[in-house]
């Protein structure tokens, strides 16, 4: 009877064991190799922004933006910046730091929060708060005020959420 239990154990063993074996069948995999870019500009060096309170001809006396070195050297480059889809009206976009609800328009934000955005090509249909990478050439404006401080031209969707 010992021996049968000593067999038996064994037995239980080496059928635990082999469980574990590698499966004769290997499944292949195959992997796609995929790119994003890494945004060039971040919000936080956006926001990093200063006005000088000058007079214009039409609006009296305004606050002039003064942007910082470090931007003005992305000026008429190509960058890369994520953000939300604020629709300005049927023909204009804006991608914006924070969602519609809370972008400057409507929150505590200021207008360093948001770009427009100059398509390429046709202009594509968004939703409001579509979280998506756009690339394009920067644009720095410091002396219009009826445009807005940042800007990107020829602006291609890298990546939608």
């Amino acid at each position: 009877m010992r021996n049968f239990i000593k067999i038996a154990l064994a037995l239980l063993v080496f059928i635990s064991l082999m469980s574990f074996e590698k499966s004769s069948k290997t499944e292949k995999q195959t992997f796609v190799k995929t790119t994003v870019a890494n945004d060039t500009l971040t919000w936080k060096l956006l926001g990093d922004i200063k006005y000088v309170r000058k007079k214009h001809a039409t609006y009296g006396e305004v606050e002039f933006p003064q942007v910082n070195l470090k931007l003005k050297g992305y000026h008429n480059k190509t960058v890369y910046l994520t953000g939300f889809i604020v629709p300005i009206d049927s023909k204009n976009y804006a991608l914006s730091k924070n969602v519609f609800a809370s972008c400057f328009f409507c929150g505590k934000s200021g207008p360093e929060t948001i770009a427009g955005l100059k398509f390429k090509g046709t202009l594509p249909k968004l939703k409001t708060d579509t979280y998506l990478t756009i690339k394009g050439t920067f644009k720095v404006n410091e002396t219009d005020v009826d445009n807005w401080i940042y800007n990107i031209e020829n602006a291609e969707i890298v990546s939608k959420k």
